[in-house]
C-alpha cells in the first residue's frame, strides 16, 4: 500500500456500515473530513500517512459512502458513533484531526471522552457560536461565490462538462443534506459546547488559515484561549479549504505537534 493509494474498508456497525480510507504505519489517526471532500483521499492525508501515522479517514454518516444511519441524528450522536468507530477498530486511544464540520466533531468527542484521545488537531473548527463574527451561511452560496469564500486563491473553473454528471450532482446533495441534518439549527454550532472545553486533557493544537472567509479566526483563537494548554497556529495567504490550497503546510504543522505527543509515553493498544 502506498500513499497515493490508501486501502479502502468497510466497517459493520450495528445502524450500518462505515467507509474508510486507511494508509500509513505508525501510531493511529483519525482524521475526521470537512463538509466537503467525503470520499476523498487528499494529499494532506498522503503526507500525514507518509509521516509516521496510521491514518484511518472515514467518511461520516450520510456522506461518500458511508450509509446514512438514521439514529445519528445530532452532533451527540456522532460522537457515540465514532467511539463506536473506534472501539469496531479496536483503538483504545487515538490521535484525532478535524477539519471544519469534523473539527467540531473532534472537540465534542475530546470533550465527552477525553481519555480516548491522546492529541487533538483542530483545523478552522466549527462549533462555536461568536455572534461578532458571523459563519458565512454556505448553504445560500452559489457555486463561483463559494469557491471565493473557500479559496484565498480560487483554482480556475473547470470547463463545462458536455453533459452533467449525475452521480456527483446526487453525491454532492446527499452530503449537502446530511450537513443540514446535523448543522441547520443551530447553525453550525452548540451554543454549550464553549463552557465545555476546559473538560479537554489532550495536549491540543488549534491551526487556522489566515484568510478564512467561512469560519473567521477568531473563531480558532477562542478554541485555542478556553482548551487548557492549547497551542495556535495560523498559515499565511491560505482560505478555508486548508489542506486542499495548502497541503503541505497544514500537513507539516500537523505531523509535527503529533510527533511530540506519542501515544505510547500513556499507553495504547492497537
Amino acid at each position: 500500500m502506498t500513499n497515493d493509494e490508501p486501502a479502502q474498508e468497510y466497517l459493520e456497525l450495528a445502524g450500518g456500515r462505515v467507509h474508510l480510507f486507511r494508509a500509513g504505519e505508525g501510531e493511529p489517526l483519525l482524521f475526521l473530513h470537512a463538509a466537503g471532500g467525503a470520499g476523498t483521499w487528499p494529499e494532506f492525508l498522503g503526507l500525514l500517512a507518509g509521516s509516521g501515522f496510521d491514518v484511518i479517514a472515514p467518511d461520516h454518516p450520510g456522506f461518500g459512502k458511508t450509509d446514512d444511519f438514521p439514529e445519528v441524528e445530532a452532533i451527540d450522536d456522532l460522537v457515540y458513533h465514532y467511539l463506536d468507530v473506534l472501539d469496531a477498530l479496536g483503538l483504545d486511544r487515538v490521535h484525532v484531526v478535524g477539519a471544519s464540520f469534523g473539527g467540531w466533531i473532534a472537540a465534542e468527542l475530546a470533550v465527552a471522552s477525553p481519555q480516548r484521545l491522546g492529541s487533538l488537531v483542530l483545523l478552522s473548527a466549527a462549533g462555536l457560536r461568536l455572534p461578532d463574527h458571523p459563519v458565512a451561511d454556505l448553504f445560500l452560496m452559489p457555486p463561483a461565490e463559494l469557491m471565493a469564500t473557500l479559496f484565498h486563491n480560487p483554482p480556475p473553473p473547470a470547463p463545462a462538462p458536455a453533459a452533467p454528471d449525475i452521480d456527483a450532482v446526487l453525491a454532492a446533495y446527499r452530503d449537502a443534506t446530511a450537513l443540514a441534518r446535523f448543522s441547520w439549527v443551530p447553525f453550525l454550532s452548540n451554543p454549550k459546547l464553549e463552557r465545555r472545553l476546559h473538560r479537554i486533557s489532550a495536549p491540543t493544537l488549534v491551526v487556522a488559515p489566515s484568510d478564512d472567509r467561512l469560519i473567521p479566526v477568531a473563531h480558532a483563537r477562542r478554541y485555542a484561549a478556553l482548551i487548557p494548554g492549547a497551542r495556535y497556529d495560523e498559515v499565511a495567504d491560505c482560505g478555508h479549504a486548508m489542506y486542499f490550497e495548502r497541503p503541505a503546510e497544514f500537513a507539516g504543522v500537523t505531523a509535527a505537534f503529533l510527533s511530540e505527543q506519542p501515544l505510547a509515553k500513556s499507553g495504547v493498544s492497537r
